[in-house]
Parts: structure tokens; C-alpha cells; sequence
């Protein structure tokens, strides 16, 4: 397996692309930034478009909650991070995003006060006095603040390194924009939540009592709700994040605006591929 993401992260160049969130002026540590915000459209929707095909096969949402042409929508696809593997034919064959907030971003405004857990009234206070004693904690040491979600990997890719690829992405990538304490409402389907364990994340805690796993029935599986610290991996896997942090400074990030200090290089996608509708997977 190591040896198999090794060549992942070596790769990753030749195969990734990362989406930088709508009006945002992508910084100078990205070396390879284009604006273009149709192209940038284009990945998102069909970003949507696979998640929407895996969620509903997996009966994690139904049709209802799909757009008119099978595009699983949310609020968060627009002000995030989104990251990609593109298979041998350029489609986007693995997604997540990645969301930062501002350090003094409260409670009320993130994405996990909407998780089951939170809502359940016997576990709100708990859940809610966790979350900001993370947030303190995040603060006092001047960490940022991320939420991360939106991991679809196609069948396909299910018995390669993508899926772990990304996960170790969202460290790397949150340590080019200065390091975040993360949360995450993580799936025990398709073992989610237990490779984010094994790569550094774990339960909120109140009292030295952490917050277990819960049943979501929004999305019909059982979740946990994760918290990890992206300058804090495994370190066992330390080395790799390294290098794929340095393999982010460089692969293509299409955005609507880049930082007039960026010296631009000049990728070239296959537009034809990569805007046709994706197939259902």
C-alpha cells in the first residue's frame, strides 16, 4: 500500500487539479493558477454530477434531493477548495472540499451545527461546548479553521490510493494556507471515518469523554464527527503529506481570479473531455 501512494503522490501532478473558491485571488504559494471561472463551473457541476450518482447509489440521499440533471448541490461548493483525480479519460473520477474560515469564525456559521448529533437535544449542549473548546484551542495557538466534506470516490477508483490521496490532501493543502484545525462529519461507509482516524483525526471530546458515532438519517449511515489538526497527521504518514504539499504548489488551480503577484504558467486541459457530461458511475 505505501509503495502504491508513493506513486500516487508522485503522480499526482499528471492527474490532479485543484478549484479554488468563487472570488477568491488564489495566492502566490500556488505556482500554476489560471483564471478561468466557465472552466472553473464546469468542474464544479460536474463535480456535483458524480457526487450525485455515488450518494444516491449508495442510498445516502434520494432523486429528490438531486438537481434536474443529477447534480448533488450544496452551499459549501462555492466558497471551497475542491480537489480531483481525473481517470485516464479526464473525467473527475474523485472530489473533496475543503471549506476555510476566518480565526474568529463562530459556531453558529459552521457546517457541522448541522449534523444529527447537534440537533439531538440530549447531546446539543455537549456537542456544542466541544466544538468551542476546539475553536479556543485553534485560537490561542493562531491555527485557522476548515470543515471538510464532499468525498466521492467512483467504484472504480475504490481499490486505488485516490480516495487516501485526498484525505492526506487536505492536510498538505491546509498547511499551504497556514495550517487549520479541521472538522469533518465522516461516514463509516466505505470506511470514511476509520481512514481519517488512521491518518490523524478523532472524536470531539467534553470532559475526557469523547463524542461517539451516531446514526444520520439524512443520509441513511451511521457517522462520527472527526476533528484533526493538519500540522498534527500520523506521523507516519508526516513524509507524505510533506510531499504532497509541495506536488499542490504546482499542479493546475483553476479559479476566477488569480493574485497579480503569481506568474501564471500555462496548462492545457482537455476542455472537450473534461466538460461532457460525466457518466454515471
Amino acid at each position: 500500500m505505501r509503495r502504491l501512494l508513493d506513486r500516487s503522490v508522485t503522480t499526482a501532478d499528471q492527474r490532479m487539479i485543484l478549484v479554488a473558491p468563487q472570488d477568491f485571488a488564489v495566492p502566490r504559494q500556488f505556482r500554476n493558477a489560471t483564471a478561468d471561472p466557465t472552466l472553473r463551473e464546469a468542474l464544479i457541476r460536474q463535480v456535483q454530477r458524480l457526487r450525485g450518482s455515488i450518494y444516491l447509489e449508495d442510498g445516502a440521499i434520494g432523486q429528490s434531493q438531486l438537481s434536474a440533471d443529477g447534480r448533488h448541490c450544496t452551499r459549501e461548493d462555492a466558497h471551497s477548495w475542491h480537489m480531483l483525480f481525473l481517470n485516464a479519460e479526464n473525467r473527475i473520477s474523485s472530489a473533496i472540499w475543503i471549506l476555510p474560515h476566518s480565526g474568529d469564525v463562530s459556531v453558529d456559521h459552521l457546517r457541522v451545527r448541522k449534523c444529527s448529533m447537534w440537533k439531538a437535544s440530549d447531546w446539543q449542549a455537549r456537542v456544542s461546548q466541544a466544538v468551542r473548546n476546539e475553536l479556543a484551542s485553534a485560537r490561542a495557538r493562531r491555527l485557522g479553521c476548515a470543515e471538510v466534506g464532499g468525498w466521492a470516490v467512483a467504484p472504480e477508483s475504490r481499490n486505488t490510493t485516490d480516495g487516501l490521496t485526498l484525505a492526506l490532501g487536505c492536510f498538505s493543502l491546509l498547511n499551504l494556507l497556514g495550517g487549520s484545525l479541521a472538522f469533518t462529519t465522516a461516514t463509516a461507509r466505505h470506511c470514511s471515518a476509520s481512514i481519517l482516524r488512521r491518518l490523524g483525526g478523532s472524536p470531539l471530546e467534553v470532559n475526557g469523554s469523547a463524542i461517539p458515532p451516531y446514526f444520520d438519517a439524512d443520509y441513511n449511515c451511521t457517522m462520527e464527527l472527526l476533528r484533526f489538526e493538519s500540522r498534527r497527521p500520523n506521523p507516519k504518514y508526516s513524509s507524505v503529506i510533506e510531499r504532497l504539499q509541495d506536488k499542490l504548489s504546482e499542479i493546475p488551480v483553476i479559479a476566477t481570479a488569480v493574485a497579480p503577484t503569481i506568474t501564471v504558467d500555462t496548462y492545457e486541459i482537455p476542455e472537450v473531455s473534461i466538460l461532457q457530461p460525466a457518466v454515471a458511475f
